[in-house]
């Protein structure tokens, strides 16, 4: 009686290690078979058939800005830069992708008040160096009326509209005036449209769809029409 062999077990442990994991063992072996192959052509063929497998497991980076180049990167990587093929993208260097970006400067721009914000400065800017026109006033309410809901934005109280022609005084240097008897939008509408929201398209839809069935004129009285018809037949 023979004498079994004895079973060798396959472990992940015992395998290469993957460069990038999420594309899989078998992405990684098309990629060493990729660069076991001569001719340039060939290699360069199966290098793109590669590019469209991985782009299909990725395929929210594919439709991504730049997605294209970082596929091709991901390829390289995986090769360890060995890779040399005609690709559309030059090569990469294990340098360039370990650089860190440079350092963003914060911006250090100060706000005179701050619950207005930095765009409310910049609408009274613009708005300041328009001529007199009919225009100018127009914007210049419409500004007002931004002031004051951002301010009712951090103090959902109230808020006088006297505060607010002060601000934009301020703000624009006394170049923004409004009338003393012009009046703004009302708290109490401002604040019901912080507390509804946009109102969505969607949501429309169905109360105009929702009206039309149910206990309404439109189902339930076509449903008994219905009925009736078929009664007076017999």
């Amino acid at each position: 009686m023979s004498t079994p062999l004895p079973v060798v077990f396959d472990y992940n442990t015992q395998r290469p290690r993957l460069i990038i994991p999420e594309y899989g063992r078998h992405v990684q072996r098309m990629v060493e078979h990729c660069m076991g192959v001569e001719d340039r052509v060939e290699r360069t063929r199966l290098a793109h058939a590669i590019i469209q497998v991985i782009g299909r497991l990725n395929p929210m980076l594919r439709n991504s800005e730049n997605g294209d180049r970082t596929l091709w990167d991901h390829l390289y990587i995986m090769s360890e830069f060995k890779l040399d093929v005609d690709g559309p993208f030059p090569k990469p260097t294990a340098e360039e992708l370990d650089t860190k970006p440079e350092r963003v400067a914060y911006p250090k721009q100060s706000i005179r008040f701050g619950h207005y914000g930095k765009m409310v400065e910049r609408l009274i800017a613009t708005c300041a160096a328009k001529e007199d026109s009919p225009e100018k006033e127009a914007l210049t309410l419409l500004i007002a009326n931004l002031m004051k809901k951002q301010f009712l934005t951090w103090n959902r109280d109230s808020v006088g509209d006297g505060v607010i022609f002060k601000d934009l005084t301020e703000l624009s240097k006394g170049k923004l005036q409004l009338k003393p008897d012009q009046q703004l939008t009302s708290t109490d509408a401002l604040l019901q449209t912080q507390r509804n929201g946009p109102r969505n398209e969607v949501d429309l839809r169905k109360q105009r769809y929702g009206n039309q069935g149910g206990g309404g004129s439109g189902g339930g009285g076509g449903k008994k029409r219905h009925r009736n018809k078929r009664k007076n037949r017999y």
